[in-house]
This record gives C-alpha cells, sequence and structure tokens, in this order.
C-alpha cells in the first residue's frame, strides 16, 4: 500500500513526465520508501486493530504513522541526494495519498458492515422492544451506539435529559424529547405515534433513591417496567452480541446521595496501624475489612468464630491485596482467654469489634446465649484491648438499644454503656488512654437476616411475601455506605477527646415503610402486589417493635463536621456499677439464671420494655 501511494504521489505530481526516470531510479526510492513504511507500520502496530471496528483511535495511528513514514524517507533522501531528483511537494502530495489508501478501506469495511447490519435491524424492528431512555449523557450515547452495532432486544424510542437545554436535539438519531418531569406527556406522545415504550431504561448514574422511586411509579401506572444500564465495563462488544440491562435493585431503590466523606481523615486513622476486626466474617465485618485494607493498613488480623465466613473474606483479601500483612484466627470473643492471647500476640493499634449475635427473634428464644456474647464478649475484647494499648476501640452498635424491646437491643446498650464508662474513665486519666468510640446506626442492606433477602427469596418462590404489620417501619443503609460513615465517624472520634462518652449516630434519613417495600420490590420483579405476589400479614414476632429509633428523645443530638454523622449524648452509668452488674450477670449466664439475667438488664437499661408494642 505504501509503494502504491509512492507512484500514485508521483504521478499526480508529474504526470507524463514519469517517463523521464529511469525505471531502476522508480523502483529503488518506491523500495526506500516501503522499507520505511512497514518499519513504521510494525513499530506503531497498525496492523493490529480489527477492521470491522475503526474508529478515531484507529485514523490518529493512521496519521502517525503516514507522518512519520513521510518524514523519515524524506530525511533519507535529503541525506543521499539532497532531494535534487524528487519535486519538493512530493511529500506532502504522498502523505495524503498515503493517508486515503490506509484509512479509506477500513472504513469503506465498517460502513459497509455497520449498514448491512443496519439493513437486518431494520427487518425486525418490530421484534424490538421500545425504551424510554432517561438521562442524555455518556451512557445513553453508548448505548445507543452499541444497539445501532448489534443485534439487540431493544429500540430506542427517545430519550429525555435531565436539562431543558437539550430538548430538542439528538443522539445518533434519537431525538430527546423532554425532560425527565415531563416523562408522562412524552410516553403519550410516543404512543400516539406508534408502539409506545415498554420499559424506562435509567442511563443516568446521578439519578437517586427518591428520583428512582418516583420513576418506578410513573412506570408501572402505564404499564411499564424499570431498568438500569449496566456499568459502561459491562458492555459487549461484538458482531452479534447482544447489549443487555440490569433490572433496578433495591440498593438503587432505597440509595441516598452519596455523602461528602475526609477520605484523607479516614486515611491517616488506618495508613501504617495494626488493625484487628472481630466478626470479621460477618456482613459489616467484612465490608470494614474490605475498606480497611484499601486504606493501606500495616497489617489485619481477622477474628472470626465461624470457619467458612472467615475462610471466605481471607481469599477475598489474599486477591484483593495479597502484599498486606494478614493473621486469620478462628476464635470465639466469649473466650476470655484465646482473645487475650490473639491481642498478646498481634498487639494492635486499631480494633473494630462487630462480633455480635444480631438478630431479634434468634436472641429473644436464645437470652443467654445472646447476653453472653453482645456483653461479656464485649467485655473480653474490651479488656484485652486496654491490656495491650489500643489507641482506638471502635464498638458498633444498633438503633435497637434506644427504647429497647427487645434482649439484642438491651444487651448491645449494656456494651455502649461499658465503652461509655471506660472512655470518660480513660478521658480523666485514671487509665491507659484508651479511645472508646461507639457507633450506632440501623439496618444494612444484604445483611444476615435481613428483610430485603427474604423478600427476594419469598418473590422468587412465587410468594406470599410476609409482612409482620402494615405500620411497620425501619431505617435502612446499604453496607457500604454505613461502612463508610463507620470509618468515618471512627476518624472523628479518634481525634476529638472532648466528646468522651457520647455516641456516634450515623444519619439513617427518613424511616421506609416495610409494606411499600414489599410493594416495590415485587413490582420491580415484574409483578403486581395483591394479584401476582400474595402479601401476608404474620404479627410482630417476639422482640420486636413498629418503629425503630436512632437516639433517645432524652438525648443531646449535635451535628458533627461530617455531614453524614450525628453526635448523640445518652445517660452514663458509672463505670464499677457496670462492672459489677456483669459480674452479677456472668454468674447468672454460668448458672442458667434466666430471670437474674434479666434482672441484670433491668437495672442497666431502665428504658428495657419488653411488653413495648408501638
Amino acid at each position: 500500500m505504501a509503494a502504491l501511494s509512492f507512484v500514485i504521489a508521483l504521478f499526480l505530481r508529474i504526470g507524463t513526465d514519469i517517463e523521464f526516470y529511469e525505471l531502476d531510479q522508480l523502483l529503488l526510492w518506491t523500495a526506500i520508501f516501503a522499507a520505511v513504511a512497514a518499519i513504521v507500520f510494525r513499530s506503531m502496530k497498525m496492523y493490529r486493530g480489527v477492521w470491522r471496528y475503526a474508529s478515531l483511535n484507529d485514523l490518529l495511528t493512521i496519521t502517525k504513522s503516514a507522518s512519520l513514514t513521510v518524514l523519515v524517507f524524506l530525511v533519507l533522501m535529503f541525506a543521499t541526494t539532497r532531494l535534487e531528483d524528487l519535486p519538493r511537494s512530493l511529500p506532502f502530495i504522498n502523505w495524503f495519498v498515503l493517508m486515503a489508501l490506509l484509512g479509506g478501506p477500513r472504513f469503506l469495511y465498517r460502513l459497509f458492515k455497520d449498514r448491512r447490519f443496519e439493513f437486518k435491524l431494520e427487518q425486525n424492528t418490530h421484534l424490538r422492544i421500545p425504551v424510554l431512555l432517561v438521562g442524555a449523557g455518556d451512557s445513553a450515547e453508548l448505548f445507543i451506539r452499541d444497539l445501532a452495532r448489534s443485534d439487540a432486544n431493544y429500540r430506542a424510542a427517545g430519550i429525555v435529559s435531565g436539562t431543558e437545554a437539550r430538548v430538542g436535539r439528538d443522539i445518533h438519531g434519537v431525538e430527546i424529547l423532554g425532560t425527565i418531569d415531563q416523562i408522562p406527556t412524552v410516553i403519550k406522545d410516543l404512543a400516539r405515534l406508534g408502539p409506545p415504550p415498554q420499559r424506562l431504561v435509567i442511563t443516568s448514574e446521578r439519578i437517586d433513591g427518591l428520583e428512582i422511586k418516583t420513576l418506578l411509579d410513573i412506570a408501572d401506572s402505564h404499564g411499564m417496567t424499570l431498568a438500569r444500564l449496566p456499568a459502561l465495563t459491562d458492555f459487549k462488544q461484538g458482531v452479534g452480541s447482544e447489549v443487555d440491562v440490569r433490572p433496578i435493585d433495591v440498593e438503587d431503590l432505597l440509595g441516598r446521595p452519596q455523602t461528602a466523606l475526609d477520605r484523607d481523615a479516614m486515611k491517616a486513622l488506618i495508613k501504617g496501624k495494626r488493625v484487628l476486626i472481630t466478626g470479621a466474617g460477618g456482613s459489616i465485618g467484612a465490608e470494614l475489612v474490605r475498606q480497611i485494607s484499601d486504606l493501606e493498613p500495616a497489617s489485619i488480623a481477622l477474628v472470626e468464630n465461624s470457619e467458612f465466613n472467615l475462610y471466605s473474606i481471607d481469599m477475598e483479601l489474599s486477591k484483593r491485596h495479597p502484599d498486606l500483612s494478614r493473621q486469620s484466627l478462628i476464635g470465639d470473643v466469649r473466650d476470655n482467654q484465646r482473645i487475650s492471647s490473639i491481642f498478646e500476640a498481634n498487639q494492635p493499634e486499631l480494633v473494630f469489634h462487630a462480633a455480635a449475635l444480631k438478630h431479634v427473634p434468634m436472641v429473644e428464644a436464645n437470652v443467654l446465649e445472646g447476653l453472653a456474647t453482645n456483653v461479656l464478649g464485649t467485655m473480653n475484647v474490651v479488656n484485652a484491648a486496654k491490656a495491650v494499648g489500643v489507641a482506638t476501640f471502635v464498638q458498633i452498635s444498633t438503633d435497637k438499644v434506644v427504647n429497647p424491646t427487645n434482649v439484642m437491643g438491651a444487651s448491645k446498650r449494656i456494651a455502649e454503656s461499658y465503652c461509655q464508662a471506660l472512655d470518660l474513665q480513660n478521658d480523666n486519666g485514671e487509665q491507659n488512654n484508651t479511645r472508646f468510640v461507639t457507633v450506632r446506626f440501623g439496618n444494612v442492606l444484604g445483611s444476615t437476616g435481613s428483610v430485603v433477602e427474604l423478600f427476594r427469596q419469598q418473590i422468587a418462590a412465587g410468594g406470599p411475601v410476609t409482612v409482620t404489620d402494615p405500620k411497620m417501619k425501619r431505617y435502612f443503609m446499604t453496607i457500604r455506605e454505613a461502612v463508610e460513615l463507620v470509618l468515618a465517624a471512627s476518624a472523628l472520634g479518634s481525634i476529638t477527646r472532648d466528646q468522651s462518652g457520647k455516641i456516634y449516630v450515623l444519619d439513617m434519613g427518613e424511616p421506609v415503610l416495610i409494606l411499600d417495600l414489599a410493594h416495590q420490590m415485587i413490582r420491580l420483579a415484574g409483578f403486581l402486589p395483591d394479584e401476582d405476589i400474595a402479601i401476608s400479614y404474620t404479627g410482630l414476632r417476639p422482640g420486636e417493635k413498629l418503629f425503630e429509633e436512632i437516639f433517645h428523645g432524652s438525648e443531646k443530638l449535635d451535628q458533627t463536621s461530617h455531614a453524614g454523622v450525628l453526635l448523640a449524648a445518652p445517660r452514663v452509668n458509672d463505670l464499677t456499677s457496670v462492672q459489677d452488674q456483669i459480674e452479677i450477670l456472668k454468674t447468672a449466664i454460668a448458672n442458667n439464671d434466666q430471670a437474674g439475667a434479666r434482672s441484670v438488664i433491668t437495672n442497666l437499661v431502665p428504658e428495657y420494655n419488653p411488653s413495648q408494642s408501638d
């Protein structure tokens, strides 16, 4: 191709005068140019590109290759012949000819292939699902472009934009018909012109949970389904590939705008520190492991009672950060000797205590076991941390500690009280200087025993979906967001000694009606509530209440420097009295004395009311 371009360029320059050049001379020049081109093209990897997918990058490579070839040839000719026999304009003409010969076939081939597939798609347009795209950004453009070059199941009927400025314009021939607020009108207009869209496809990543709820209602009212585009890295490439969309997850539905995080403070808390996490294989513990490992700790010790859970997070961590020093340790927080030996061996500087029994009905049915893990286990971990001089101890708590109606909440409140009392004592300089930070939050999506997972299983089985009470509400947060805010609160607590004894409370937003959640999950699965999937009411389970609270009415709630973290000042128990009561609790557990154990709960958590039913 390079040799041909040289001959054509020379002919274009001098026309029939080419006969005055000797054939040997012409062949020599052509061979030199072809040799230079071969070397340049190989070094630029120009022929590695697939012609079917010729793009701007390929054009750039061709431009560089042609320019370099002509330049090197020009230098060689100038060095050998001073360009006495070659027309000075020949290199410029040669460049254009070479560009045409290299780029033309590639783009003509792509045009042919694209047109062929466009014709094929036009033949089965009536078989493709019309969709309305929500968002007029890069993802929408990529989706439409992929639809045009693949045998996809969908046809973009139109686009709605988040801004008025783009209305009336188009992306690859697909018109932007209105704003997101005008979706009902847009759907009606499309229905008058032809088959109405059957699906709303969210292409924008900026749409939050509240907006998704609105879109779900719109879709439901028009008999449509709601979906979201996959990540850009998930788009399939190639002829005949199918562009697919994914359903809306409940995590998308309940998601909130991302809170701005002080990443520098979080990294300063973790980087270069020896970190230990209890309950490392649980839902919260495992996410703590993931995020903490990304912040460059010196080492990380994983403490977990479940062999399988420990194995799973250990394998994940080994792939995520193979060079990170780690210890995977089977241990029960109730085993004081084991916990003490683990702390002695690892000498952690930072501890996250996530190990606990958290399922309300299960703890309610196993009172002593719940108290042994959540109270005595916490005491063992706390005392071991104090003994080795841990700098910061983070206690993971729950919203169920507020006005508890169940043993799980009451046991976690006792654990809070113990950490509070120690934090105040340490602040007064009576013992070592360990900072005890307690972080309280509500339900997380996808955790063990989560109602979301239960609903998914029930919907997959064809129902019924069981709701305890139509008035029940709960706070929800994604595991990722919860752990991010835990780390943010921990960073705040580690440097603010003036907040000793206070509780960091994560801003959970507005509580969600569980019945609404059930309806939404059924609709997201493509069914109609109470028609395709029945909803039944089972009544409150032992220990449950209708409304959870993240702070007590008597607690003064203050803002912190972080938007997603609040500060509460609950009642503080005297350390000596807490320790004395825990010793009584230990004896009651050893003697299988449930009545004695409950009396300790009453003494330490006077707001505990097992008969309460909001």
